[in-house]
């Protein structure tokens, strides 16, 4: 669980932001950041030890993409309450917005719902989201500045019996000006099995939040994918955000590169 929560339905801190006046043109977002459930949610039917699961939120994402934001000086906006209740990167006419199914395990608290309900939970979460994405990303654009959407997640090492090979992904569309060079970068890391569009593609509905701000603002895009086991320690946490930053510096424009604070990207080079 993370510290910071909405404590109800009235909270207006259902999306964190940090680092809004960011230096680096990555815009980076943890879609499925929390597994926290408002009291008003109980546990949606589910056995309290259901909500560690991957069905409630992406283990492992959200400190390694705080932990990059730091080191790139980089904004980031993350999801404060869990995807059982919606799921911010689905758009709102989909079938698993608020998923009466994740996975293999129902959830009972999503059967049912009235379009009230629904409109209830839009209003706590995903509109929230989704504003706070649009509006940095306006605000950067209106002041001129280099602007890269970059999604963060992560995926289970095994699905539905079927084993996962890759340690990472890259998730992209047509537009591969961010995702090739940064799929390139991790190849040639030894030992990283890296998936392009795997073990998601854009066909299977997990762009959303990438369709809606960046591909409208013409801006360049990804999404990736860590496998959780991967990142279910700080040690694992620690060398995949600053593998990464590593990355993700090399990729930045030059201009980018000579205007930013001398103090960005040292964490990257004393880590161990």
């Amino acid at each position: 669980m993370e510290t910071a929560r909405p404590a109800s339905l009235a909270s207006p801190e259902s999306v964190g932001m940090t680092n809004p006046g960011g230096s680096s043109p990555f815009v980076l977002t943890c879609d499925h950041a929390s597994n926290f459930l408002p009291p008003e949610f109980g546990t949606l039917g589910l056995a309290a030890e259901e909500l560690s699961r991957h069905i409630a939120w992406d283990p492992g994402a959200l400190p390694v993409a705080r932990r990059m934001a730091a080191a790139l000086d980089a904004t980031l906006v993350e999801t404060r309450i869990s995807r059982l209740v919606i799921d911010c990167n689905r758009p709102l006419d989909a079938p698993d917005l608020v998923p009466p199914v994740s996975e293999s395990t129902a959830i009972p608290g999503n059967a049912g719902l009235s379009q009230k309900q629904r409109a209830a939970r839009i209003a706590l979460s995903w509109q929230p989201f989704h504003d706070a994405v649009a509006d940095i990303i306006d605000t950067r654009l209106a002041r001129g500045l280099e602007t890269r959407l970059v999604s963060i997640h992560s995926f289970n090492p095994v699905y539905i019996g079927k084993s996962r090979p890759w340690h990472i992904g890259v998730i992209h569309d047509e537009d591969r000006r961010l995702a090739a060079p940064l799929v390139a970068a991790l190849q040639r890391l030894a030992g990283v099995t890296v998936g392009v569009n795997q073990p998601y593609s854009p066909a299977d509905r997990v762009y959303f939040t990438l369709e809606r701000h960046a591909r409208p603002r013409g801006l360049p895009c990804a999404m990736i994918e860590i496998r959780n086991d991967e990142i279910s320690d700080e040690a694992g946490q620690r060398k995949w955000a600053d593998l990464l930053t590593g990355i993700f510096l090399d990729l930045e424009p030059e201009e980018a590169r000579s205007s930013r604070p001398s103090a960005v990207g040292k964490s990257v080079q004393s880590a161990s």
